[in-house]
């Protein structure tokens, strides 16, 4: 099965109201080319699904500075003014998560698990609407699995079978957001032959991965490495 796919391939694939992860950190890990196409491809009402909003000029930033986003579901939001703005304002809806909450509610997501649960936000504003337990003499909080119709995630490296490697710090949300939506696209700097990429170095097995970008890639389908 040939996953590569061009940049103009990947903008057909969104539609309006859609729920999207995107991997990164503070835009470190983030497949700015993706996001970019989702920009062109005019798309609105996105609940956006990611560690943060970035810059207003870069990572998943100018989806919000566009008004591309509904809701935006992360775990912090002061580097891009133009969320807060927004959220204060009544214009976007923003559900600020604590950061390893979040990931394990993507986790959960991909895993199948109906949440988990956490003490974190235990007697704060982030129980609230939340159903408690009580667990040996203890109170969690049980945070709902999150998933996504689909994960734009960044990746180093990867072969035709769809196996990712990634380069250090920028592996951050990526390898689990790709267990947790239905359609996984992924923006590659390096595209190897199968065997290539030695079993052990990989971080996202090919089974998981749907469609691959490779950053230079052409619209007639021609790819460089």
């Amino acid at each position: 099965m040939n996953k590569l796919i061009s940049i103009e391939e990947v903008s057909s694939l969104f539609k309006d109201g859609m729920t999207i992860m995107a991997g990164g950190f503070m835009g470190v890990g983030t497949p700015q080319d993706l996001v970019s196409a989702l920009l062109e491809a005019d798309i609105k009402d996105i609940t956006l699904i990611a560690n943060d909003t970035a810059f207003a000029d870069s990572g998943v930033g100018p989806l919000i500075v566009n008004r591309r986003v509904k809701k935006v579901i992360a775990s912090h939001i002061g580097t891009n003014p133009e969320t807060g703005r927004q959220m204060i304002a009544g214009e976007m809806e923003v559900e600020l998560v604590p950061q390893g909450t979040l990931a394990e509610r993507v986790r959960a997501g991909g895993s199948g698990l109906g949440g988990v649960l956490t003490p974190t936000g235990v007697g704060t504003v982030v129980e609230e609407g939340k159903q408690k337990l009580t667990v040996d003499g203890r109170e969690y909080l049980l945070e709902k699995p999150l998933r996504a119709e689909v994960a734009l995630l960044k990746a180093y490296k990867a072969d035709k079978a769809g196996n990712l490697v990634y380069h250090r710090s920028a592996r951050n949300f990526n390898p689990f957001m790709a267990l947790a939506a239905d359609l996984v696209i992924v923006q590659v700097e390096k595209f190897v032959e199968i065997g290539e990429i030695d079993p052990d170095e990989v971080m996202t097995p090919g089974i998981l991965v749907d469609k691959i970008y490779v950053q230079g890639g052409s619209a007639n389908g021609t790819y460089t490495n």
